[in-house]
């Protein structure tokens, strides 16, 4: 039998909880452990619950969703958050992602699919809606995001193979914790090996490191 996903659900309107509860306890495999209205209640239910996957809006009454995803992650990093909101515009994507978003989708999503992006979060991998998945793209590309956050290509000669296996899994999301657990390895040497590829690539953010990865073919 498949291990129940713990679900957090975040947004300011009730019509719009219910619904996306509906969605989800029609499936057994999915359990919602709260629903919140601010980013308050947020945060707080997530330190309280520990889901596994918190379904975010960026638009919340006390202050962005931005600032509560990356709180989110701050303080409990093994969370994974999927945004669902109404925003589809580039600026939005960029910043949610750059903030530590897992997947990004948008209020308009079918049913199957905002399931489908719950499990593939919660498994450890991204899920973007096609519309947000060609912003990402496009700014991976160097479509005028980042064009001062890039490296020459020559310096993946200089990771040793420790750091690239960091970067492949920095490119994936993964969290510092979950990295080390993958590669054996304490969270502290993790952050030294992240620390080291910033310092050799002269790259400073997660979208810009995982722009080098694709553009390097370490990652699909």
């Amino acid at each position: 039998m498949s291990q129940t996903i713990r679900v957090l659900i975040a947004d300011d309107h009730t019509v719009v909880r219910q619904g996306i509860r509906h969605v989800l306890e029609g499936d057994p495999v999915f359990s919602v452990v709260g629903e919140a209205g601010t980013g308050a209640e947020a945060l707080a239910l997530a330190l309280r619950e520990r889901p596994d996957v918190v379904l975010l809006d960026l638009t919340m009454p006390d202050g962005t969703g931005i600032h509560v995803l990356q709180r989110l992650r701050e303080q409990l990093p093994d969370i994974r958050v999927l945004v669902l909101s109404v925003h589809d515009e580039r600026e939005y994507v960029i910043e949610s992602v750059r903030a530590g978003a897992h997947g990004y989708l948008r209020k308009d999503s079918t049913p199957a699919e905002i399931r489908q992006g719950v499990r593939a979060v919660q498994a450890g991998n991204s899920y973007f809606s096609p519309v947000v998945a060609r912003h990402l793209t496009a700014a991976l590309r160097g479509g005028g995001e980042g064009g001062a956050d890039s490296a020459d290509a020559g310096a993946a000669a200089d990771l040793t193979a420790r750091e690239r296996e960091v970067l492949v899994r920095v490119a994936r999301g993964r969290t510092n914790k979950e990295t080390a657990a993958e590669l054996g390895i304490s969270v502290r040497t993790v952050e030294t090996h992240r620390d080291n590829l910033m310092k050799k690539l002269k790259i400073h953010t997660v979208a810009g490191l995982t722009k080098f990865a694709l553009e390097q073919g370490l990652i699909p």
